[in-house]
């Protein structure tokens, strides 16, 4: 499938965005931030040209979720603004997701709507926050690509607004959720129960919600671009995104070197690495996270994570009065990062180790329960061009799903 140019980004944003809609009113441009592939430098710059002389207002906040905020130089990069561009004419804001004061409670999904959008998993009344900012305005408009995603099946559309500019306990509830289901169970799926709770709580936003949605190349340039109501945008690119997103191969890997790029500088996010290659490691296999830029666990969770660790869902849940006081997004994380795995009398057993190379200490790996690797020792073009040995290198890790071919084991096969 062949990707769009910058000319063609332009001049589709030109003919279907519907500026008509928007005239006179005032717009808050949702976008993703540093960790996301995305042309932003180009279609940013297209419709501030496009819509800032016909709206009421245009600014931007950044749907950080829980990341650390980026400071405005960052944003400016990001979104292709020129140094000696003064920019006062667009509003640049960073999402709060821990500060009260910046929120709003705009409704609650009850513990009846929970138990049926969950299909009975997890019921429990949840309040909907969302960023205090949005009732500034009159329009939402959703800037974003579609990747696989571990937590909801398909990321883009109103996932930047839950968990993107949300408060913390809807965002705590649907990723545990997905951690109930799995990784292996719902990411690269349309329909999931996380995305019904996420659209479900987007219809108690009071304001119009527009989406321009878009699936790229790991250069950031569109395969394709669709713009409407975040659900219709979602679906339509989430449909491309299963087409080019999605790599199946035919038999499991003893060992994947799953490179991170620079854009995750933290586990946080790096673990997105194994999210979307453990449903290719064979059982007893090695996936290694090759980081060596990577200093962080989490700036934002980092304490949590350490005084919980890496473990399979089982360790969890077969231990609930233990962990249940700790953030359910961070156990959610945990479970993602360790995968599949069963834990009984006292036991865990993880079906894939998880090794880390980073500068992360050898120490503090083992603390989390995780493996640990000198990155000096590792030399990427070894793990090159050996599949029939069983060994997947994979270079620009985190938004390509890995999937076996339907009917193919997870067993590695004898020698």
């Amino acid at each position: 499938m062949d990707t769009m140019s910058v000319v063609q980004m332009q001049q589709w944003i030109t003919a279907n965005v519907d500026v008509a809609e928007l005239r006179n009113r005032r717009v808050l441009l949702i976008v993703p931030d540093y960790t996301r592939t995305a042309p932003l430098p180009v279609l940013f710059p297209a419709l501030r040209q496009l819509l800032r002389p016909e709206v009421a207002a245009l600014d931007v906040l950044v749907a950080l979720g829980t990341h650390p905020p980026m400071p405005e130089q960052q944003i400016r990069g990001m979104l292709g603004i020129a140094n000696d561009d003064p920019c006062d004419d667009v509003g640049l804001f960073n999402h709060a997701w821990d500060d009260p004061e910046q929120l709003s409670t705009i409704g609650v999904l009850t513990e009846a709507e929970t138990r049926e959008i969950s299909d009975g998993v997890l019921a429990m009344e949840v309040p909907v926050q969302i960023n205090r900012r949005i009732h500034d305005y009159d329009v939402a408009l959703i800037l974003g690509p579609v990747f696989p995603h571990e937590v909801v099946g398909f990321s883009g559309g109103n996932k930047y607004f839950f968990p993107g500019i949300s408060g913390p306990e809807l965002l705590n509830f649907f990723h545990w959720l997905g951690a109930l289901i799995t990784n292996v169970g719902i990411i690269g799926i349309q329909d999931t129960p996380v995305r019904r709770v996420v659209d479900r709580a987007a219809k108690l936003i009071p304001l119009e919600r527009r989406c321009l949605a878009f699936v790229v190349a790991a250069d950031a340039s569109p395969y394709a671009m669709f713009y409407g109501t975040p659900e219709d945008a979602w679906r339509q690119a989430s449909e491309i995104s299963g087409q080019v997103h999605i790599k199946r191969k035919d038999r499991p890997f003893r060992q994947v070197l799953s490179c991170a790029p620079t854009m995750y500088d933290e586990l946080w996010v790096a673990g997105k690495c194994m999210y979307k290659l453990e449903p290719v490691v064979a059982d007893g296999g090695e996936l290694i996270i090759y980081a060596p830029h990577m200093k962080e666990i989490s700036i934002t969770h980092g304490a949590s994570i350490e005084a919980v660790g890496y473990h399979v869902r089982d360790y969890f849940t077969r231990q609930w009065d233990r962990f249940r006081d700790f953030p359910w997004g961070v156990l959610a994380h945990s479970t993602h990062v360790r995968g599949t795995g069963s834990f009984a009398d006292g036991v865990e057993l993880p079906r894939v180790q998880v090794t880390v190379a980073s500068q992360i200490p050898r120490e503090v790996c083992e603390r989390i329960n995780l493996g640990y690797r000198d990155p000096a020792s590792i030399d990427v073009e070894s793990f090159a061009d050996r599949e029939d040995e069983g060994v997947l290198l994979v270079r620009k890790a985190g938004e390509h799903l890995y999937r076996l071919q339907d009917g193919v084991s997870t067993a590695f096969p004898a020698e």
